[in-house]
């Protein structure tokens, strides 16, 4: 048992309550959770909830939604995983762990992300919680593959995009991962593992032709795929000329085989994998 007050100085009720939430694993838990255990009311399940937190057994994250607190942390307020209380913020909804918090969570990044991103079918509007901006990007539901089940802590799953989608998406929507810098050196750290051919198979299952433009360009700089697979990507582009980069100014010089304004160089790209 991992919590801030003995069991024995707690209420039946609240022990009863506590050790049930452990043995579910439930470290983080609604309001409805605590009614499910206990047969409680409404009323009488949030007054009994806010006497765990007053004790320092659980926190609030937010409205009906609270974690319990393990001793060894010395804190009255109480965070957890991150990526857990995203994966909690949509039980029961469609989610992934995207873009940079992707980056992070497959050891992608060398920069702290500061906001937590959960791509999700339909819009919603950015949630706070204990100074954390947990921000949510819609995404089409043709676009939810390349998800993966993968443990954040060692007790608990969340849902995250594989490798190669990470790459994807952050190409897709650099603005979500610090920019395509980012994005670039999170593949070259990773290019061990990564699928050259799947990052492939997902830009042409996705049909957005930046992703294809700009896979492509990162790809040819690092000398990681060959002319055939160089050549699938090229298949299909238009005329039409997007930024590699489009937080980036728009200038640089166009390069025709990826149909690409170069807001950001070749030796730019290079440069951040060399430090």
């Amino acid at each position: 048992m991992t919590h801030s007050a003995p069991l024995k100085t707690l209420g039946a009720q609240s022990a009863r309550l506590v050790t049930e939430l452990h043995e579910r694993r439930r470290m983080i838990f609604r309001l409805d959770d605590v009614r499910e255990i206990t047969g409680l009311s409404r009323n009488s399940a949030r007054s009994l909830t806010h006497k765990l937190v007053a004790r320092g057994v659980a926190d609030r994250l937010r409205s009906g939604l609270y974690i319990l607190a393990p001793s060894e942390t010395g804190e009255h307020h109480y965070f957890g995983d991150p990526f857990v209380v995203a994966r909690e913020l949509m039980r029961g909804e469609d989610y992934y762990i995207s873009h940079g918090s992707a980056l992070e969570f497959h050891n992608m990044t060398t920069q702290p992300q500061l906001v937590i991103t959960v791509s999700i079918p339909h819009p919603r509007r950015a949630i706070w919680i204990s100074g954390v901006e947990f921000r949510f990007v819609r995404c089409p539901r043709e676009h939810f593959f390349g998800i993966v089940e993968d443990w954040s802590t060692a007790e608990e799953k969340v849902r995250v995009s594989d490798l190669e989608k990470t790459v994807v998406d952050g190409l897709k929507q650099p603005q979500h991962c610090g920019g395509l810098t980012e994005v670039a050196k999170g593949l070259w750290m990773r290019r061990d593992d990564i699928s050259v051919d799947r990052l492939i198979q997902y830009a042409q299952r996705l049909g957005v032709g930046a992703v294809a433009r700009r896979l492509g360009y990162v790809l040819e700089t690092y000398e990681m795929a060959s002319e055939t697979d160089l050549a699938r990507l090229r298949a299909g582009l238009t005329e039409t000329y997007v930024l590699v980069d489009p937080i980036r100014p728009r200038e640089g010089r166009r390069l025709h085989r990826w149909r690409l304004v170069l807001n950001v160089e070749p030796e730019e790209l290079v440069a951040v994998v060399s430090t």
